[in-house]
């Protein structure tokens, strides 16, 4: 979804969203969710809370059986926050915050751990660096999901271990100590939504310097990993289907981002 985050994960039995986008993009994870022929989310694991990260989650909530809800454990005052909250009263369903603890599940053959923030506060963005952070152990094959990391967060994370595959952190903007983070995690390949605005020079080639295989979503358009649990491979430019409502979607995402513009005026 270009500079935002959305991530779908298809078991063989089971599905979990990590981030939705921004509001315009809850459509796009409805449309592979639909490809996917799914209509059931187990799990929502939303990283935090700024609006390229929860924004097309309502639409994902009010079109599909969503079992949980996951949050950082704060809370945001923005309308995208109050769209989903609203959305997940709706439907019962409540928020699960992580907590210093941590949590864990198991879904089929995937095993996911979720990593809170360390600390209440940061000097360098708190919002970004309560990224709650998942890491997914499929047999062999680790891919590790950083929201928008910071430096003081991407500290924390230094000693998680090695991944085959890294959603790069903060939209592949330049980040002090990646090169030190890449360093410890040493994937074999990075995921980079952005776009050519945000993504830094140094990101490149500190990914480059250490022979990454890199896909990015700008040029790359959407992402498709596959993993056998012993190998991955990689597609681009994946399309997924538009139902009939998606006319209907553009007209509404209209009127709301017109509503918002004379709200803002």
């Amino acid at each position: 979804v270009g500079k935002a985050d959305a991530a779908v994960i298809a078991t063989q039995n089971h599905v979990v969203v990590i981030d939705c986008g921004e509001k315009t993009d809850g459509k796009k994870v409805r449309n592979c969710l639909n490809t996917l022929g799914r209509d059931t989310v187990d799990y929502m694991i939303l990283t935090h809370y700024d609006q390229d990260h929860i924004g097309g989650g309502a639409k994902v909530v009010n079109e599909f059986t969503v079992n949980h809800v996951i949050g950082a454990n704060y809370t945001e005052a923005s309308t995208e926050y109050d769209k989903l909250s609203e959305a997940m009263d709706a439907k019962g369903l409540e928020w699960e915050l992580v907590v210093s603890s941590g949590m864990t599940f198991t879904l089929d053959d995937a095993y996911f751990e979720i990593y809170p923030c360390q600390q209440k506060s940061y000097h360098d963005g708190d919002d970004n660096n309560h990224s709650l952070v998942i890491r997914m152990t499929h047999h062999d094959e680790v891919f590790l999901f950083t929201g928008d990391a910071m430096q003081e967060r991407l500290v924390e994370l230094m000693g998680m271990g090695d991944c085959d595959v890294l959603k790069e952190p903060y939209h592949g903007r330049e980040v002090a100590n990646l090169g030190d983070f890449l360093d410890k995690v040493t994937p074999e390949y990075a995921i980079v939504s952005t776009d050519e605005e945000n993504y830094a020079d140094s990101t490149a080639q500190a990914l480059t310097d250490r022979n990454i295989e890199t896909y990015v979503t700008f040029l790359d358009g959407n992402i498709r990993c596959t993993s056998t649990g012993s190998a991955v491979s990689f597609e681009t430019w994946m399309n997924f289907k538009e139902d009939d409502s998606s006319d209907a979607d553009a007209e509404a995402d209209a009127e709301t981002s017109a509503e918002d513009t004379d709200s803002a005026a």
